[in-house]
């Protein structure tokens, strides 16, 4: 007489969820957590940067001023955000 632990192993559904969870863990290990890596902060005076790096060096930090942001505005909010430099 089957036990309910020999009809969940002789399930096919179970066998199929089983393989898709040990699938996506093997996927995740071979591919990593970087997968579709964030671009690098910019780097350099932001008086040079474009308006969408202004806005990932805010967004980054979450100082996003908003989006209607004129370029002066963006520009003044990431120097005034900015580490002072080491002496």
């Amino acid at each position: 007489m089957p036990t309910p632990i020999d009809r969940a192993m002789n399930s096919r559904n179970m066998f199929l969820g089983f393989a898709g969870l040990v699938t996506a863990v093997a996927a995740w290990g071979i591919w990593g957590g970087d997968m579709f890596p964030q671009a690098a902060d910019p780097k350099g005076d932001p008086e040079n940067w474009t308006e969408e790096d202004m806005k990932r060096w805010l967004d980054s930090r979450n100082l996003m001023a908003g989006s209607t942001a004129t370029r002066e505005e963006l520009l003044a909010r990431v120097e005034a955000n900015m580490r002072a430099p080491r002496v």
